[in-house]
């Protein structure tokens, strides 16, 4: 179902939901029409940066396809900033607090079966918290997950220590690295980390010129420790505990995850399900069709046999 990028789909609900702590973060409610009996209930996580209207195709193609699709903007991103400048965190604890009680919810007020999408950030926090919390899921699928960063040619031990290094020494809420964002499509060191298709990279641009607020810039390091310190947490004992169905779509190619990690992960997962491309960017779900269209594809193919058809 196409579906214009951008503008808020006819049928989306949004609203603010109270996190445990009492942190505002705004929701969007997708349900099917009415008369139409929904096939289910799909939730989706996004990354780092990201914001509800980013996605709004890839959720207007599960909507298409009968799932009432629900998400959210995660703390310190989109409309549930608050206080927090430029997504910064010292902890990723809150945000899989966040997950766990929004999950938990979600599940008691919305139709059987109940099924999750995270990518990136947003992949790692929802492994996260489906190995610490247990959601009732019947399946989850992580795009592009965040389970170590790519920073070859330095070492993962390397990256963690010199993060965790800047922090301490009182430079946790600065920038890692500067802006280095120009207009697509004349492109930009960054486009080329996250998709290959100008016009998918250029609604992001048009959002956050909309709303300059939803730009975060360049994590600080303060982010890069804490997101070091929670992929810590994912340790191969941990990930041989997880019992749902896993999808899990990567790239050889991808210069901001580490590919290797997830092929690391989808081996120990129980009930794991890996699709690596071999030439495409970390967004997999905002590429161009020849990549999008086949990821789509089998993630319907990976719900259809584990949740129902």
């Amino acid at each position: 179902m196409a579906i214009d990028r951008r503008a808020h789909p006819a049928g989306a609900e949004f609203s603010v939901w109270q996190a445990p702590d009492g942190w505002s973060l705004r929701r969007m409610r997708w349900p099917q029409p009415h008369g139409f009996t929904p096939r289910g209930s799909l939730f989706f996580a996004g990354g780092r940066g990201d914001f509800i209207e980013k996605y709004l195709e890839a959720m207007g193609h599960w909507h298409g396809r009968g799932w009432n699709v629900d998400s959210f903007d995660w703390r310190g991103q989109g409309e549930s900033r608050g206080t927090i400048v430029g997504g910064h965190v010292e902890s990723f604890d809150p945000l899989v607090a966040d997950c766990a009680a929004l999950l938990e919810q979600w599940i008691e007020a919305t139709p059987l079966p109940h099924v999750a999408v995270g990518h990136s950030m947003g992949g790692h926090l929802l492994l996260r918290t489906i190995a610490e919390h247990r959601p009732a899921l019947a399946g989850a699928v992580l795009v592009a997950p965040m389970i170590a960063f790519n920073v070859t040619p330095i070492p993962t031990w390397l990256g963690q220590r010199i993060a965790g290094t800047f922090s301490r020494l009182g430079w946790s809420e600065r920038r890692a690295w500067g802006e280095n964002e120009r207009p697509a499509p004349a492109g930009s060191s960054r486009q080329a980390y996250l998709t290959t298709c100008h016009d998918r990279y250029s609604d992001e641009l048009w959002w956050k010129t909309r709303e300059p607020g939803y730009d975060l810039g360049p994590p600080t390091w303060g982010w890069l420790d804490a997101a070091y310190r929670s992929m810590t947490r994912l340790t191969p004992r941990m990930l041989r505990t997880v019992d749902r169905p896993i999808l899990i779509l990567g790239t050889a190619r991808d210069r901001l995850v580490s590919p290797t990690a997830i092929r690391r992960a989808a081996r120990l997962l129980q009930k794991a399900e890996l699709l690596m491309f071999r030439s495409a960017a970390h967004e997999l779900l905002r590429e161009g069709d020849a990549v999008r269209l086949v990821a789509l594809a089998r993630i319907d193919q990976f719900l259809d046999q584990h949740a129902g058809s």
